[in-house]
């Protein structure tokens, strides 16, 4: 066992106004299975590649031990090849039988090596990175969202492979996954870094607990501060009603009163102000306590969405419905059917390739989408007309322009989609930028904002939570059981879709 040590860590990007890392410090042992959470944007994927020596930053990173990065960079002449060819140009000094010993572990045969490699299902290329990633000895791995993209029998499978495995870090946002495969969780704050023993769950509880606590005591300073304040200013008003007495007075009225009293009056006065300047000072301890208990809390703030209602129950019928494309042998879809009613929040289950988006594809061309597959199909696929549907496809690669852009092209109101991208996390300086320039996360979050913007009937969501941070997917969970709109979804995220789907189709 050895240590990677952080010290006085910082780093911001150029042109940026404000630092991703501002002189932080903390160390891991190297022996450990450890999740990395934070917000999409907040430098999670930026400090693995500061750890590979990627970039110059201040401050100093020291470890013992070498560091294995994944995903492997793919280029698109490997894709045309098998990955019993490339993957010593993957990682220099591979040796294939010790892949074919891992795949065993993910539950893949030897032959995945030897087919081409573009032609493989997500899951499979995935575990042949996965396996190259652990084929190597004596390496601190770093393992960036290993499931995204991919289906739910997949995903238990890379959860039971790294369950047997240590020595990593782990970013993901899938909650099962960080619970089943790590001891210890390193979390980005607002403001701060903290390493904690335990998984998801248990950090997630602490958390809470810890800001229940900061609410409580801000809460508390809150109220000392008002009441402080209200006994300064009436010291302060009877001083000065007490000073003013010092100089003229009826000898009539008074005649207790002489030119002695002054002096008296003057050392009452005096007493009164040091009382409220002493009161001034503890406002003033109150305040600086006060300062700092909410500026670490990640807000999980509550989203809303207006759904429209339809005059029909049922919104869109499938009965007995097979669907083949032109080229294909075999039928992508064969005897479908169900019905989605208003209310209903329905799930589309299967492993890749089962043909979940060539489903919503269908049900889209029928409320007038364009879809440019050429197909054969036969049995019932309809929807109700002058249906609405807000639409959210998995698929960001085409994002591209301003936001302003973006919301003109779409016809959303701006200034309600920018509020619900600050809802989401996204900081106002990525409001400037082009949208390729996003991450992947702020780039999901570009795409559900604008259908949070649209009224709709129907909201048909293609794997919306690729990339998206735990928070993030927290909000959703939170809306969708709140507004209950009616919504065909497909998400491989178990404890989302168990949360948030009245019902299944199991393709």
């Amino acid at each position: 066992m050895s240590q990677i040590s952080v010290n006085g860590l910082t780093f911001g990007y150029d042109g940026s106004s404000d630092n991703i890392f501002e002189n932080v410090s903390f160390s891991l042992d190297t022996d450990w299975r450890l999740g990395f959470i934070g917000r999409n944007g907040k430098g999670k994927t930026t400090f693995l590649r500061l750890l590979l020596g990627e970039y110059e930053y201040s401050g100093s990173i020291t470890a013992s031990v070498r560091f294995g990065y994944f995903p492997y960079p793919v280029t698109d002449e490997m894709r045309e090849e098998c990955a019993a060819d490339f993957i010593d140009r993957l990682r220099p000094g591979c040796e294939e039988w010790r892949v074919i010993c891992e795949l065993s572990l993910l539950g893949e045969d030897a032959d995945v090596l030897y087919s081409r490699f573009g032609q493989l299902s997500p899951g499979q290329r995935t575990k042949i990175l996965l396996a190259v990633l652990f084929s190597g000895e004596n390496e601190f791995l770093l393992i960036d969202e290993p499931t995204n993209h991919l289906d739910i029998t997949a995903r238990e499978k890379v959860k039971e492979y790294l369950v047997r495995k240590s020595g990593f870090i782990l970013v993901s946002h899938d909650r099962d996954l960080l619970d089943a495969c790590t001891d210890h969780v390193l979390v980005l704050n607002r403001q701060s870094i903290e390493v904690q023993n335990g998984n998801f769950s248990s950090w997630w509880e602490n958390k809470n607990r810890a800001d229940k606590f900061a609410k409580a005591q801000n809460e508390k300073h809150i109220k000392e501060i008002r009441k402080l304040k209200q006994a300064a200013k009436r010291v302060s008003d009877w001083a000065d009603k007490n000073e003013r007495t010092k100089i003229g007075f009826d000898p009539i009225k008074e005649n207790d009163r002489s030119i002695s009293t002054r002096s008296i009056i003057g050392a009452k006065t005096k007493k009164m102000q040091s009382r409220a300047a002493s009161i001034g000072k503890r406002i003033d301890r109150e305040i600086e306590e006060k300062e700092g208990l909410l500026s670490d809390i990640e807000e999980i703030r509550d989203l809303k969405l207006t759904a429209l209602t339809h005059h029909k129950n049922v919104l869109v019928s499938v009965r007995d419905f097979i669907l083949r494309y032109a080229d294909a042998e075999a039928p992508v879809l064969n005897g479908v059917t169900f019905e989605l009613r208003q209310g209903d929040r329905i799930a589309l289950v299967g492993g890749n390739g089962c043909g979940k988006s060539t489903l919503i594809r269908r049900i889209l061309k029928s409320t007038g989408a364009a879809v440019s597959a050429e197909t054969e199909e036969s049995g019932v696929c309809e929807t109700a007309s002058g249906l609405v549907v807000s639409y959210v496809d998995q698929d960001t690669s085409g994002l591209r322009g301003s936001l302003p852009d973006f919301c003109e092209e779409r016809g959303i109101d701006r200034t309600l989609f920018c509020t619900i991208l600050r809802q989401l996390g996204l900081e106002r300086e990525q409001f400037v930028k082009d949208i390729a320039e996003l991450s992947e996360g702020q780039k999901k979050k570009v795409l559900i904002s604008a259908s949070l913007c649209t009224p709709a009937h129907l909201y048909i969501w293609d794997e919306p939570l690729n990339f998206m941070d735990v928070f993030s997917r927290i909000q959703l969970e939170t809306l969708l059981l709140g507004c209950t709109p009616t919504m065909l979804f497909v998400e491989h995220d178990n404890r989302f879709r168990d949360a948030v789907a009245t019902g299944t189709v199991t393709l």
